[in-house]
């Protein structure tokens, strides 16, 4: 049963990367690549590593993605 979740997980991560890179809307793509660090985190709980799972649900998901939406939102500003 883990291993079906693994493979799913795997196969979600790759499909919303490829949809995330493919976006022609810089917003719909950084909202996808927080898909793509949250499915991160998922197999990080399933590999048993709470506390990287941890770090990256606050640091690359959480953190990194408000970064990017503010500094997309600071460089519309000067258009």
């Amino acid at each position: 049963m883990i291993g079906l979740i693994l493979l799913g997980t795997f196969i979600a991560v790759i499909v919303i990367a490829f949809v995330a890179i493919t976006q022609p809307k810089l917003p719909d793509a950084i909202i996808l690549s927080m898909g793509v660090g949250l499915a991160a985190v998922v197999l990080f709980v399933l590999f048993q590593a709470p506390d990287v799972a941890l770090t990256e649900a606050v640091i690359g998901t959480g953190i990194g993605s408000l970064i990017y939406l503010m500094a997309l939102k600071h460089l519309g500003e000067q258009k």
